[in-house]
């Protein structure tokens, strides 16, 4: 009965918003590297972007960067309620691309994912909000025994339970310019003469390229049937971590010693990492994602049912590392 109930108020906010242009559209979290691409994806076709961020001058400065001088930039953390509503009042869409990847003192993953995507769920519904999209990932499982990829499980849980009708996007490791994937691994391999292969770099990944990810989100904002639906996005094909260090060390012109590190050493080196640097090149949420093959299930549409076309990482890596097409 109470899925019945869900189901019919599902589909009574999808048949509410046939017909409404999403011509306003707040992304929180707009300044990372997703939330840049998408801002830049809608901006381009005339939609009024606004981007809510908790550290406005340093946004600024991205956004700048990015070409997105005008966008709107709110300051509006997701865990503060009055600017969150100030930030969705008049807006037809929220997107929350918000991530946190390392805990330091009130940025916990519950806060952030789980209370915070609450709250911004409350927030966008109590403001006649027409569409909201919570950006998730792969994996993501409220029972999980790891803090991050939990608080992303639950946070999943709360927002279809605050905002009727939202849309989960889970992408698989994305990569683009500036990734936390083959850029970081690039930047060790030009560091390091050893690269550490994380559970002996057997874990299974499908990597989505962001602009993939971000067009995926913009065709869900214009199309009504997307409301209450969960999508997996992933690239075209799978492939070992080792395979992902071997592509880059190609592009890049180097050679360098692989080494198997087990999870719970990899885990101890991680926590230390987040304890003596500001942007550590390897957390312990990563590890945890590490522990399981980030692919997707199978059973939930993806890009294919957006008409995407997945663009390969032999086809885009190599426009941002250096190297040729062919050497990957």
């Amino acid at each position: 009965m109470q899925r019945r109930v869900a189901e019919y108020i599902s589909l009574s906010a999808s048949v509410a918003i046939v017909g409404k242009a999403m011509t306003t559209v707040s992304i929180f979290g707009g300044a990372g590297f997703l939330g840049r691409c998408l801002a830049r994806r809608l901006a381009a076709e005339g939609t009024t972007v606004r981007v809510a961020v908790r550290h406005l001058d340093q946004a600024r400065r991205v956004l700048r960067a990015s070409g997105l001088e005008r966008v709107t930039v709110f300051c509006a953390d997701v865990r503060d309620q009055v600017a969150v509503a100030a930030a969705v009042a008049g807006t037809d869409a929220v997107v929350n691309a918000v991530s946190a990847y390392v805990e330091t003192g009130g940025v916990t993953f519950q806060a952030v994912h789980e209370q915070g995507a609450a709250t911004l769920a409350r927030e966008a519904d109590a403001a006649g909000v027409a569409r909201f999209v919570l950006v998730s990932g792969v994996g993501a499982d409220p029972d999980s025994a790891s803090a991050y990829i939990r608080a992303r499980g639950r946070g999943e849980r709360v927002v279809q339970q605050a905002f009727p009708g939202a849309t989960i996007v889970r992408p698989s490791a994305m990569f683009g310019p500036g990734d936390a994937l083959f850029t970081t691994l690039a930047h060790l391999a030009r560091l390091l003469p050893v690269l550490p292969l994380i559970g002996g770099g057997c874990t299974r990944l499908q990597p989505v390229y962001v602009e993939d990810v971000a067009e995926a989100i913009a065709r869900i904002l214009a199309d009504p049937g997307t409301a209450g639906r969960t999508y997996e996005l992933a690239g075209p094909a799978v492939y070992t971590l080792r395979e992902l260090v071997t592509i880059t060390l190609r592009l890049i012109g180097r050679q360098r010693l692989l080494v198997p590190v087990p999870f719970a050493l990899a885990k101890l080196q991680a926590r230390l990492f987040e304890f003596l640097l500001p942007s550590p090149p390897l957390t312990t949420s990563q590890v945890d994602l590490l522990k399981a093959n980030n692919v997707p299930s199978g059973t939930l549409p993806g890009l294919h049912e957006l008409a995407i076309e997945p663009r390969a990482v032999e086809d885009i890596v190599h426009t941002y590392l250096g190297g040729s097409r062919g050497g990957a």
